[in-house]
């Protein structure tokens, strides 16, 4: 099923399409008399003085083929707010087989001009499907049609909705994929196909990240017959030779947790612990389509984590790529020797104004913080306090958490300069995010977003239905638009 946008200058001729009006809070529908016959206006009138007003949305049944739908607009509300009233819109059209809707946006009176860009942009949010291997495929679509001259989405706002929704579907593409089939090699590949949205994009293949000492990355894909890689992707939106904001991800394509081997059960989960580098993935695809007039660049390490004969073992030294060396307590404790190269690399080569970078790093911020908040560990204030603001805004929600020299010691190892797991108990993610800092070689701003808990949906969520969600790719778009751009 899909859903296809019209915008039109006059009512369709199709007397049964659905009609769709916005009103006031308390469904005073006085000023829709003009949008609908004096019949159906006092049939709609005589419903609402026996329904529930609490609600945000009523269908009524006008006719056996025709449905007028009425929606309510809060006296205060957030854009995320329209987004969600979007969403819900489309959970209640999403049945029957008349599948053509009016909107008129003549009916929609509020301060936010941009009201109807982010009611369609939560609809189509929440519409997204990963259907690609069923072999039967329901072949609907939902056509939408807005009617009217005032309140529409200028061209450069509806490119705006698109380039975003374009880049959040693409990540949750890709954390959908099953292993066997988006493996490192596959998803470089991939990645390299979006040279054509206008990304400059290099691959970093392992002869030359053996050249460049990236041992920790390549020390986690040892295990697997599949290559593993560096992609970075930059866009270059600015003429000027400003430092681009940089976004690193972890790209754990699959992880068995190698020698300190996974349970067995929810092992099938763990196709989306790449889920980070999905996010900066589809944010830099977005940029790119919305020509964002900013410097950026995205960073991630693709690996697949294995057991075989030649895979790292528990208590193996590797040197990383910043010339630290780390004992490798716990296999498990993989998508952190993945970043530490790539958040070194990143630094040195493109000395960014900033970094951050997003993870499904440990179960343990989930035992923490649920599927409702994602961990923000940060050195610097500023920083944080942007991200926080970004994620409030598109509900998108993170909570910060603490870095303290304190935790330091708990990853400090005997035989090496650090070791990549806490094994005295207690502050798991801290004590990674803990590792991370030390691969943040010159101060440069940096912020580590834990999104285990947010990165794959069981039931769903306002924007979008159960399995990947696509988390930080809104997120990071509006830290951009807010503050950078």
């Amino acid at each position: 099923m899909s859903i296809k946008i019209n915008y039109l200058n006059k009512v369709n001729s199709n007397s049964n399409s659905n009609i769709v009006l916005f009103t006031n809070e308390k469904f005073n529908i006085s000023n829709l008399r003009r949008f609908m016959s004096d019949h159906e206006f006092s049939y709609i009138n005589d419903l609402l003085k026996t329904s529930d007003l609490k609600k945000n949305i009523f269908v009524y049944e006008l006719t056996s083929k025709k449905k007028i739908v009425l929606i309510s607009i809060k006296n205060k509300f957030k854009v995320s707010d329209i987004e969600n009233l979007g969403a819900e819109f489309y959970g209640r059209i999403n049945y029957g087989k008349n599948s053509e809707y009016n909107i008129n946006s003549d009916s929609i009176e509020s301060k936010n001009k941009n009201f109807l860009g982010y009611f369609l942009h939560g609809l189509k949010l929440k519409s997204y499907e990963f259907n690609k291997y069923k072999t039967k495929k329901e072949k609907r679509i939902i056509l939408i049609n807005v009617l009217g001259s005032k309140n529409k989405p200028s061209a450069q706002n509806q490119l705006k909705f698109k380039a975003l929704e374009e880049g959040t579907f693409y990540a949750r593409d890709l954390v959908s994929e099953p292993g066997n089939i988006l493996h490192p090699d596959e998803y470089a590949k991939r990645l390299n196909n979006l040279k054509k949205d206008g990304l400059k994009i290099n691959i970093y293949d392992e002869k030359k990240l053996k050249k460049l000492g990236m041992n920790a990355l390549l020390g986690v894909g040892m295990g697997s017959i599949r290559g593993s890689y560096l992609v970075t992707m930059e866009w270059n939106g600015v003429k000027n030779n400003s430092k681009p904001l940089a976004f690193v991800g972890k790209g754990v394509t699959f992880d068995t947790g190698g020698y300190s081997l996974k349970p067995a059960r929810f092992m099938e989960d763990m196709t989306y612990d790449m889920a980070g580098s999905a996010a900066v993935v589809g944010l830099m695809k977005n940029l790119a389509i919305r020509k964002a007039k900013i410097n950026a660049v995205g960073v991630v390490g693709l690996v697949e984590n294995m057991v075989s004969g030649v895979a790292q073992r528990p208590g193996d030294i590797v040197k990383s790529y910043s010339g630290k060396t780390i004992e490798v307590l716990n296999t498990d404790a993989e998508g952190r020797l993945v970043l530490a190269d790539a958040l070194s690399f990143t630094e040195k080569k493109f000395k960014p104004k900033l970094i951050v970078d997003l993870a499904t790093l440990t179960g343990a911020i989930i035992v923490c913080l649920g599927s409702e908040y994602a961990g923000l560990f940060s050195n610097d204030d500023k920083l944080s306090n942007q991200i926080l603001n970004a994620g409030q805004k598109v509900e998108e929600k993170l909570w910060r958490m603490p870095l303290h020299k304190n935790y330091d010691k708990l990853m400090d190892s005997k035989n090496a300069d650090m070791q990549n797991i806490n094994y005295v108990g207690g502050a798991g993610s801290t004590t990674a995010a803990q590792f991370l800092q030390r691969f943040i070689l010159n101060k440069t701003p940096w912020a580590h977003l834990d999104i285990a808990g947010m990165a794959f949906s069981k039931y769903g969520g306002a924007l979008n239905s159960r399995g990947a969600t696509g988390f930080g790719v809104r997120l990071l778009n509006q830290l951009i638009e807010e503050y950078y751009e």
